[in-house]
């Protein structure tokens, strides 16, 4: 019995692909919009497919229900995973490695749990326990509302696992009205509850298919479905003890972890065709986590990029973080600036963050109204993210500019050291899988571009400099206000290791000061540090000051020093060399990008502060050899001139406007 059972579940699974296949490709045909509506509906049953797959539905749930009342829902619900598989197939989805390995995963772990579940599962069904099978209802009602708050792929998720949870129920109704009479009324009550739940189940799953790709729909209906029935057998049944069934969990665990590789490793569903792009002018969508008055690198580039383009005569909008809780939209240097409310986060003093139900429901409208051209993300946070689903859903291209580093957010938590390797890995396959999603990626160095193609991104990557204002810095040196000064601008985290160069200046010539401009988590630190070295007197913590006091500090100072070791690019350390100034920086990341030793500089091990110590009184010993260094700086710097950098990024949005697809460009 429990081989013929096996066989009509496995059947009943290739009737309910076809059916996923068949429904899902008519809804997209008659449905326009991420909802279905009546007038959708009407159209949905005027299409021959959709009927088809009611048929095969019909099919598959006869196959179902006889498979039920020869086995237990431990060993038949498992076996609908399948129709994840074969969905899968059905949409011709390329058989890459990753595929092949979660088909295999998902395979393996399933025949592992049905093998065990036909082994310690009891035959006979003992009096069911409909009252804790409700609790699977308000189960479903609570994912099927929060659907409706959401949008895209978010809102087929969550409409598909609602409808797994009635869909399990169900099958637990039926498994109990098949194999335990329940006699008079109750039986009855139990069929009708059984009917009402499968057509809101139905609903639900139309709405899943109208907002989502088939995959998703069939890859939550399949897992969910068989846990929510499984457990109701468990738990309300009786017909798998808990004992019993901690022993399934390693297989489970296998077959779902498949299911979640398959379902990460499906392509994006391809972008719906968008009219040709208008002729003259561009409107550009600009999307930032962090944005002025924030003061840091991202931000100041994001907002340069915006005010540059801006005064080309491009419609630009800026979808960001508000420095408040309110949402509202200005302009600013002829960029409107659209700001979602936005609250503190307790890990940084400065940095605010978009909570997610506020931008699923912000940044997809934003982006209607504003129907941008090409959507440029700066990160994969909760705004870029979204910004990235919504565009793609509605087939804008997307440009992705990443400014990120694990190590520029690790040092903020209470974690363990221990924890940062493994939490890094986590951090860049989040962001590969948002950035994955767009047209072309951008970083603004070579070394940078190499890191994200070394960490897994499979799309092409140009390193395009975040690019200075020159002409802003330049001019004469300011005359020092006393003794030469070594100069560090950027945050005080940990990060930037501005504690070496504290270090360092205990063995610089007496005279020397040290200017630190910027804020951070670390000044407290760093203050006591300067105490306790007995060189408090020759440090000046400035904090953030406004711009014209930083180009005066940039101006004056003998030699800037940059000892940061999470650099994909360092403006403030471009902004320094545009002033004409040589730099001591540490040798990571993008700073050898910019520090030619004994040209423009030195470069330092990282965390040797003694061979910074070196350096830096080599540069202030040396006034000829600082002044000729000043000006390779100049010369260095002019690759970097942001006029060039608004050139290149327009140049891109025009080409992936005309061409949205991901395309080998040169770098």
């Amino acid at each position: 019995m429990l081989t013929l059972a096996i066989g009509l579940a496995a059947a009943g699974a290739c009737c309910f692909a076809g059916t996923v296949h068949l429904q899902h490709r008519a809804v997209h045909r008659a449905v326009t919009g991420p909802v279905l509506r009546l007038p959708g509906l009407r159209a949905v049953l005027r299409t021959p497919g959709w009927y088809a797959g009611i048929g095969l539905a019909g099919l598959g749930a006869l196959l179902h229900v006889l498979a039920l009342t020869l086995a237990p829902l431990a060993v038949v619900q498992p076996i609908g995973v399948l129709t994840l598989v074969l969905t899968v197939l059905l949409a011709r989805t390329p058989l890459t490695r990753a595929v092949l390995t979660a088909l295999a995963m998902s395979v393996a772990g399933l025949a592992a749990f049905v093998a065990l579940a036909a082994t310690a599962t009891d035959a006979a069904l003992p009096a069911p326990g409909l009252g804790t099978a409700q609790w699977a209802l308000l189960g479903a009602a609570g994912l099927a509302a929060a659907a409706r708050s959401t949008r895209g792929r978010a809102r087929s998720l969550l409409s598909a696992l609602a409808t797994a949870v009635l869909f399990g129920f169900t099958s637990a109704l039926i498994r109990a009205a098949a194999v335990a009479p329940l006699g008079g009324g109750l039986t009855v009550f139990v069929v009708a509850e059984a009917v009402a739940a499968t057509l809101a189940g139905a609903w639900l799953l139309h709405q899943a298919y109208a907002s989502g790709p088939a995959p998703v729909v069939a890859g939550a209906t399949t897992i969910v479905d068989p846990l929510s029935a499984v457990l109701i057998g468990v738990f309300a049944y009786g017909e798998l003890t808990p004992g019993r069934l901690g022993g399934l969990a390693l297989p489970g665990v296998v077959a779902v972890a498949g299911l979640v590789l398959l379902t990460r490793a499906l392509p994006s569903p391809a972008a719906p065709a968008r009219p040709k792009r208008r002729e003259g002018p561009l409107r550009i969508a600009i999307t930032a986590d962090t944005y002025p008055p924030d003061v840091n690198g991202a931000a100041n580039f994001a907002y340069r990029l915006a005010s540059g383009l801006a005064t080309r005569g491009h419609d630009v909008h800026v979808l960001c973080p508000s420095p408040s809780g309110e949402t509202f939209t200005e302009t600013t240097a002829g960029v409107t600036v659209h700001r979602i409310g936005s609250r503190r986060t307790p890990f940084h003093p400065t940095f605010r963050i978009c909570p997610p139900w506020r931008t699923a429901q912000a940044v997809p409208a934003l982006l209607a109204a504003i129907d941008p051209d090409v959507v440029h993300t700066q990160a994969h946070f909760l705004v870029g993210r979204r910004a990235v689903r919504a565009a793609v859903a509605t087939g804008v291209p997307v440009v992705a500019t990443n400014h990120f580093m694990p190590e520029n957010l690790l040092g903020y938590g209470p974690l363990p050291r221990w924890t940062h390797r493994p939490l890094t890995r986590l951090a860049w396959r989040d962001l590969v899988r948002v950035f994955d999603r767009a047209t072309v990626c951008t970083t603004p160095t070579p070394r940078a571009a190499r890191l994200l193609e070394r960490n897994g991104l499979n799309r092409p990557v140009l390193a395009i400099s975040c690019g200075v204002d020159r002409a802003h810095y330049a001019g004469p040196p300011a005359e020092p206000a006393g003794a030469p000064s070594v100069l560090f601008v950027g945050r005080l985290d940990a990060e930037k290791n501005v504690h070496e160069l504290l270090e360092a200046a205990v063995s610089l010539p007496p005279e020397t000061h040290v200017e630190l401009v910027g804020d951070g988590s670390e000044r407290g630190r760093l203050e006591a540090l300067a105490t306790r070295l007995g060189i408090a007197d020759r440090v000046t913590f400035h904090g953030f000051v406004p711009d014209a006091e930083l180009v005066r500090a940039y101006r004056r100072c003998a030699v800037f020093c940059m000892p940061g070791t999470a650099e994909l690019q360092s403006l403030v350390t471009m902004e320094a060399m545009a002033a004409g100034k040589p730099v001591v920086a540490a040798d990571a990341m993008a700073l050898p990008h910019l520090v030619r030793p004994g040209h423009n500089g030195w470069l330092y091990p990282p965390g040797d502060v003694g061979e910074l110590a070196r350096r830096l009184t080599a540069v202030l010993a040396d006034e000829p050899a600082r002044t000729a260094m000043g000006r390779a700086s100049l010369e260095l710097i002019a690759a970097h001139d942001l006029d060039s950098t608004v050139d290149t990024f327009e140049g891109v949005y025009r080409d992936v406007a005309v061409r949205p697809v991901p395309v080998p460009l040169g770098r």
